[in-house]
């Protein structure tokens, strides 16, 4: 059993309060990522009908959660509370969560990304539980007059087995609240876990398939107009002048004018992101109306100058520097072909890898290469904004309301205490929404008309509109000596407008020789995080090279993988190596031995990959076949080591959805630039994967540890781009280097 000390909750951690008709209430600052409801519950007390974030135990013993994360589809809605809820020893059928508002003064990182969720509420909603806990028993003691040890805890119940006494949590709930907040509490051992490692089902998912309003796009309020932007056609481009005569006049439009997100004094914070600060803005009755008058609406462009601009990234202030130009998919397939040919900065260095590289006997060198891509959320963006002079209403998707509460606070000139934020469930994200210019410009909006508004991005002005997955290449070389042994390694990258070198991952650590370089070329197509940043490019890249390795030495590609790791278990080269040998090489032999690696049938082709990010590691073996000259993914086989996994069923969503997420961006997302205009505007041209082409069967293997909860919305993501490559070398005999695969040109292997 652990013992966890309270000390940072009695001052900052926990708080409490005594509430109206009793009932006990602890407020906690790190109730990170809890997010909940189960489908049925007992009748609400009355004077819980308003609430922020804490954990609440009313006097019919039903508990409330609030959580101040947003829910993006990662579905902490039902497992972060599943936390409070084991430690509090509560009836799962007895707990009900609730989206809370944003509220800085309660709540810690009301963030949605970077796979964080569960790992960092793992112990302080625990501690949440558990604190309850002790003061609900606390309560028991001091009524039946015997020692708290004495006392235990089941479902919901307070038991006193000597006495024969018992009560639920709600008859004790007033008086505990009147107990001191215990200096340390004591967590359960992992063996006594009933329902952490059970599955529970996604408790929003009835709402969800039957329509119930829970998205952005279902906020509405009455007196509630509808707006529309227009944003230059291309990347380089600004505006210069509306004729609004004939939209402004169109049935139900009440104004057609221009707005500045940002003004020009602005200091842009981390989330700020956005490719066209001024832009045309149409406001009417209707969505239809709007996208009429956006038709009619008369736009002058002309052509922006380059610029400089501060970004406040967390406190450390840096310079973006945006060119001037109309830039195209083949200017950018130039600066690869000048970056391949220069020296990048060096990032690590180990052994002397340029003299070993001197004296190979034979030397391997493969260019990868990815494009722009689109996030393309099933949720266009949209937000909701009402703006007074006293108060500012907001509710919508976004990842990042505690950040873009102060772009809210700085572009209106309004205290954040008069700023309401209300987070609804996000029709996706991928990174999209960490961004949220569109809610600044909703705020802007409202505040011009003098009453509520609704912005709605259509399809097109979404993809049109940037904060782009960007473009990356990666060279890399291996040196072998003359036995075919590996004697040096050498990876490039770079990318536009930034580099996705993880230097220090694997194979880094594994071999004696070893050099990284990356570079950057600027852009003025505005980029932003994708589902595991960087990782989404370089996982595929060094894994389809290191299969092409391991083919050239003449070794099983799984096998390679696992001597490597040995080497960094037994003997490390270097101390800054990002992960763990020994947990990378167990999700690789599981995945060898759930997939029966060397047991095929002779018309499969399989493909394996394995990668490490967001503190996890996947281990992936896709199956294929070749049917009408296409490959068809009859099964994928996915090993992951994530620590403990909270809620099983929702884990294996994760893996899922990653898996063909990565298989559909690697075999045919690509977006295009022509004079600095996206060649694809909706799906006609953007292509997504479809129904028919994922995979037949997906097998999803947990590592069985005891290991605190790590990352798992995005580590399933990147590996399996490597899996699908190398299967389909397998198949074609002809190596893919350039996504999409769908359309790269065969190269010689």
């Amino acid at each position: 059993m652990k013992t966890i000390k309270t000390s940072i909750g009695r001052r900052s951690f926990i708080k409490r309060s005594t509430l109206a008709g009793g009932g006990i209430m602890l407020s906690f600052n790190w109730l990170a990522s809890c997010d909940m409801s189960p489908s049925q519950v007992k009748a609400l007390p009355k004077e819980w009908f308003k609430i922020n974030g804490f954990l609440k135990i009313g006097e019919n013993g039903l508990v409330t959660v609030m959580s101040p994360n947003p829910e993006i589809g990662q579905n902490v809605k039902t497992s972060m509370p599943m936390l409070v809820a084991e430690e509090l020893d509560v009836d799962w059928n007895d707990v009900i969560v609730e989206q809370a508002p944003l509220n800085t003064s309660v709540f810690k990182r009301q963030l949605a990304g970077g796979s964080q969720s569960i790992r960092q509420g793992w112990n302080s909603l625990r501690m949440a539980g558990a604190t309850a806990r002790a003061m609900l028993v606390q309560a028991a003691a001091q009524t039946w007059g015997v020692d708290a040890s004495e006392i235990t805890t089941s479902n919901g119940q307070l038991i006193h087995r000597a006495s024969g006494s018992k009560s639920g949590f709600g008859p004790m709930a007033s008086l505990a609240a009147e107990m001191e907040v215990p200096e340390e509490v004591q967590l359960k051992d992992i063996s006594d876990f009933k329902i952490i490692g059970s599955s529970r089902k996604n408790v929003d998912g009835t709402k969800i398939v039957t329509g119930q309003p829970l998205y952005g796009l279902d906020y509405s309020t009455d007196n509630m107009l509808i707006a529309m932007l227009v944003h230059p056609p291309a990347f380089g481009m600004q505006l210069k002048s509306i004729d609004e005569s004939d939209a402004a006049n169109m049935p139900g439009i009440k104004k057609v004018f221009t707005m500045k997100t940002h003004l020009e004094d602005y200091s842009l914070g981390a989330f700020d992101n956005d490719a066209f600060n001024e832009v045309a803005v149409v406001v009417g009755d209707s969505t239809w109306e709007v996208m009429k008058a956006k038709e009619a609406l008369k736009v002058e462009w002309e052509m922006s100058p380059a610029k400089k601009e501060e970004l406040n990234m967390f406190g450390r202030t840096r310079t973006i520097e945006t060119p001037a130009g109309l830039e195209s998919s083949e200017d950018h397939r130039l600066v690869f072909e000048k970056m391949a040919n220069k020296k990048g900065k060096v990032v690590r260095k180990d052994g002397t890898p340029e003299i070993m590289f001197s004296k190979a006997a034979k030397i391997i060198e493969r260019t990868y290469t990815c494009p722009f891509l689109a996030h393309n959320t099933m949720e266009p963006m949209n937000f909701y904004a009402d703006v007074t002079s006293e108060r500012a209403n907001l509710a919508g998707p976004i990842q990042t309301p505690e950040f873009m509460e102060g772009s809210i606070s700085k572009r209106l000139g309004m205290d954040k205490e008069k700023i309401d934020i209300q987070m609804t469930r996000m029709g996706g994200g991928f990174g999209r929404r960490l961004y949220g210019h569109f809610m600044t410009e909703a705020a802007v909006i409202s505040k011009e008309m003098g009453q509520p508004v609704k912005l709605i991005y259509s399809r097109e002005d979404d993809m049109t509109q940037g904060t782009y997955r960007p473009a990356y290449q990666a060279i890399y070389r291996a040196a072998l000596d003359k036995d075919d042994k590996l004697i040096a390694f050498h990876v490039k990258t770079g990318g536009i407008p930034e580099s996705p070198l993880a230097a220090n991952r694997f194979p880094a650590g594994a071999i004696d020789h070893y050099l990284a370089e990356e570079w950057e070329e600027k852009t003025n197509i505005t980029v932003g995080a994708f589902r595991a940043p960087r990782s989404n490019f370089i996982a595929g890249a060094e894994q389809s090279f290191l299969d092409e390795v391991a083919e050239a030495m003449g070794k099983d590609p799984i096998d390679f993988r696992l001597e490597l790791l040995k080497k960094a278990e037994d003997n490390p080269v270097g101390e800054n190596n990002d992960y763990e040998a020994s947990r990378y090489a167990g999700v690789v032999k599981l995945v060898k031995e759930k997939s029966n690696w060397s047991g095929a049938d002779s018309d499969i082709h399989r493909g394996t990959a394995a990668y490490y990010c967001h503190n996890s590691y996947v281990a992936n073996v896709l199956d294929l076949e070749m049917q009408n000259g296409n490959p068809v993914v009859k099964k994928v086989y996915c090993a992951i080591d994530c620590g403990i996994v909270v809620n099983p069923d929702a884990a294996v969503n994760l893996a899922e959805g990653g898996v063909v997420d990565g298989i559909g961006h690697a075999m045919y997302s690509a977006l295009t630039f022509k004079d600095g205009a996206p060649e694809q505007s909706n799906f006609d041209k953007y292509r997504l994967i479809r129904h028919s082409e994922a995979p037949k069967e997906i097998e999803v293997h947990f590592v069985d540890n005891q290991i605190d909860p790590t990352g798992l919305g995005e580590p399933p993501f990147p590996p399996i781009m490597g899996a699908m490559a190398n299967a389909i070398y397998k198949a074609t005999g002809v190596r893919r280097y350039n996504q999409p695969f769908i359309t790269d040109k065969p190269l010689a292997g």
